[in-house]
């Protein structure tokens, strides 16, 4: 056995942003103490889901990743508790700005950057206005616990991201996210479908899925509002879910997985061993014309 107890956290973030890393922290410290080594904290965390409208003054919330503060006091707590911590960050890059996560094993140093390669952009998602499409590619990393891969928010709806970082080896998948109401359809609830796509993403790859969500209604200064529906979970390879939050409370999901039996499992079915990369041309097309 190869054993990895995994965590998933989700909280309400206000403009009090010393309160928000507080409480990143509190949770990080609580999974940690249910025996979590991977603890997930949602996209974005350390401040309010600034791109519901388009204002230029919350492009001074970004920083660099070299000594970028929330880094370096999350890698001190890895480094204490000896977990790993993926980082929702909002990074300054030059003139760019980008919507990444830094990578902290569990002895506090930092793996690598991922920056967000899909940027969704709508009412209430104005993402496109903050962040330049990520540069790095798919990203995974050989943590102290497993080989780890992390796409963020809009990108788990791409099976392509997910397969990708599959492919790259990675045996846990992990997704920080914001996600709530739809402004223009205020009786629209996306969240089972949400939850399914990444359920079918672990079920697919045969790796198992955390999401991390946030809770909570945020309204931006010119009265625009989005309530965030939590429901983060954790699913196994298979797709079922292992743990799930509710919609509107705090809360932390710990759910202990056998890494080696999965592997096990993922080889036995094949699905890698058959794929046909040379028919699948259509894919890296937006047309769909190989």
């Amino acid at each position: 056995m190869r054993q990895i107890t995994v965590a998933a956290t989700q909280f309400a973030c206000s403009w009090d942003l010393p309160a928000n890393a507080d409480r990143a922290e509190a949770l990080v410290r609580q999974a940690a103490g249910q025996g979590a080594q991977v603890v997930l904290i949602q996209e974005l965390f350390a401040t309010p889901y600034f791109c519901i409208t388009q204002r230029p003054e919350y492009l001074a919330l970004a920083a660099p990743i070299e000594g970028h503060p929330l880094v370096a006091r999350f890698a001190a707590l890895a480094r204490e508790l000896g977990v790993v911590l993926p980082l929702s960050i909002f990074e300054k890059a030059g003139q760019a700005h980008f919507n990444s996560l830094a990578m902290i094993d569990a002895d506090g140093s930092v793996l690598g950057v991922y920056r967000k390669s899909h940027i969704p952009q709508g009412p209430g998602y104005e993402e496109k206005y903050y962040f330049s499409p990520g540069d790095t590619g798919f990203r995974t990393w050989d943590t102290a616990f497993g080989r780890i891969g992390v796409g963020i928010c809009w990108d788990q709806w791409f099976p392509e991201c997910a397969r990708t970082m599959a492919l790259q080896g990675a045996e846990l998948l992990l997704y920080p996210t914001a996600i709530g109401s739809e402004p223009p359809a205020p009786g629209y609830d996306s969240q089972p479908h949400w939850e399914m796509v990444m359920r079918g993403h672990a079920a697919a790859n045969i790796v198992p899925v955390v999401a991390s969500n946030r809770i909570g209604a945020e309204a931006a200064p010119e009265g625009t509002e989005v309530t965030f529906y939590g429901s983060s979970f954790i699913a196994d390879q298979t797709g079922q879910l292992l743990a799930k939050a509710g919609r509107d409370a705090e809360e932390v999901l710990v759910a202990t997985l056998d890494l080696e039996a999965i592997a096990a499992q993922r080889a036995s079915w094949g699905l890698f061993r058959d794929r046909r990369p040379e028919l699948y041309r259509a894919v890296a097309t937006l047309d769909g014309r190989a």
